[in-house]
């Protein structure tokens, strides 16, 4: 019994002990040995951003979809955009032996539209008549110096859900069948339009219709615009020509007989070919001053200006290591609730600085989270664009500057940002990835909150 009491006693003792020695390490962690002046002292600071409406001349308008169409917007103007394309034509195409035109049709698919889908408008189509070669692809292309207006090839009324559609679809991400109709806009052309296809392919080695480029220096595109009506956009999927002919297809049928079959020559604008769109914008509302919000509107080349002010906090930047710096754009709800009659905002917007925007697009670069960040997906529930941590451009700035004061202006535009799902294994979670950017050309407009205090960029410095 003396045994067990005089072990439990020690043992007692050992943890009391033990008790008091780790006390004196627990309440200071790390700092016996740190030096006071070494110790991190982070920091909070806010600075309130200025804003303004601004136009750029023009955009680079080199799209895959075209957007077609004019809207009014009682918010944000009006936007009226056509386009200009040329038509791929695939090496081993052409026509049989003893074709013979029959009819010569383009027929113009989409999906998307914005605006009274039941309102009539009328499309018109031009042919071009000066090479596209070398044209400069921006939106302020003039179609006058590249097909005769007062003389179309065809026309054709249509509404935006009247047109001829058909039915397509798509397994979605639960594996559960989409269906959606793909509405057809079909405008006749004359036959004569065939003809010369014909003709130009019954010539030697085929004359010109032997590959893209030769094809391009024979028939250099079409032209394609509404000439009435302004309820209506459509974004534009797939712009296909065909030319429909019969021939005699000697001892073709089953029983050795001669046929007359018809078919087609069939062309598309594709992305190896130029596609630009040509867009008109009524902005004078956007532009004035304002000291509550700013505009951001596509394909109108409307961005907001964002002025950095730094040189207010240089002496805090100069000493202190910037660790943090979360901004997050806020935009006005619209008054009108319906999708179907009224611009949406943009999914995202692009933040640039206003000296890296030349040829940003025509590089197609992406994002370095110094001169350039993107937005995260607009938030409807708070009605906001995200930027999470910019701290890399004011780092890197100030270090270019050497300590000297600096503030920085960068552009918000809306943008067509492509993810790709990316795994780096089997086990593990897959990741998205921004793999293109694009200038949107789909209408797209927000007003943004500037009111000081909701503009604004939140830091958190520490003592190098």
């Amino acid at each position: 019994m003396k045994r067990n009491s005089l072990i439990k006693g020690l043992f007692l003792i050992f943890a009391v002990i033990f008790t008091l020695s780790c006390n004196d390490t627990l309440d200071q962690v790390g700092f016996t040995i740190q030096p006071g002046k070494d110790r991190l002292e982070p920091g909070v600071d806010t600075l309130d951003i200025l804003a303004r409406t601004v136009q750029v001349d023009s955009v680079y308008s080199r799209t895959k979809y075209p957007v077609l169409g004019e809207y009014a917007d009682p918010v944000f103007g009006t936007v009226r955009s056509s386009y200009i394309g040329e038509f791929y034509f695939p090496e081993g195409a052409g026509f049989k032996e003893g074709a013979n035109i029959d009819s010569v049709r383009v027929m113009v698919s989409y999906t998307t539209m914005v605006g009274d889908s039941l309102a009539p408008m009328e499309l018109s189509v031009y042919e071009v008549n000066k090479s596209l070669k070398g044209v400069n692809k921006y939106t302020h292309i003039n179609p006058t110096d590249y097909a005769n207006l007062s003389a179309p090839l065809g026309k054709q009324v249509f509404s935006g859900k009247n047109s001829t559609y058909r039915t397509g679809s798509y397994t979605a991400s639960d594996y559960s069948t989409v269906n959606y109709k793909i509405y057809d806009i079909i405008v006749k052309l004359p036959n004569t339009l065939g003809e010369s296809f014909l003709n130009e392919y019954n010539k030697p080695g085929h004359g010109k219709m032997v590959n893209a480029d030769t094809f391009r220096e024979f028939f250099k595109g079409l032209y394609f615009t509404t000439t009435f009506g302004k309820s209506t956009i459509v974004k534009v999927d797939v712009t296909s020509l065909y030319v429909h002919y019969h021939y005699l297809d000697k001892k073709g049928s089953s029983t050795n007989q001669d046929t007359i079959r018809s078919t087609a020559l069939s062309l598309s604008i594709t992305p190896e070919v130029t596609q630009l769109n040509y867009i008109q914008n009524n902005n004078s509302q956007l532009l004035g001053e304002n000291d509550t919000h700013t505009y951001v509107k596509s394909p109108a080349g409307v961005n907001t200006e964002i002025t950095f002010p730094l040189s207010e906090l240089n002496n805090k930047i100069k000493s202190q290591a910037l660790n943090l710096a979360n901004f997050t754009v806020y935009a006005v709800p619209d008054a009108s609730e319906n999708p179907m009659v009224k611009i949406s905002p943009p999914d995202y917007l692009l933040l640039i600085n206003k000296d890296s925007l030349n040829g940003f697009f025509e590089q197609r670069k992406l994002i370095d989270n110094v001169t350039s960040f993107i937005s995260s997906k607009f938030d409807p529930t708070t009605y906001s664009y995200r930027f999470s941590n910019i701290s890399t451009m004011i780092n890197h700035y100030n270090q270019e500057h050497d300590g000297a004061a600096f503030d920085l202006v960068y552009y918000l535009i809306p943008v067509d940002a492509t993810f790709t799902s990316t795994q780096q294994s089997y086990y593990s979670q897959a990741i998205s990835v921004l793999t293109a950017l694009h200038n949107q050309m789909w209408p797209t407009a927000v007003m943004l909150d500037k009111r000081r205090g909701n503009l604004k960029l939140e830091l958190i410095f520490s003592n190098f």
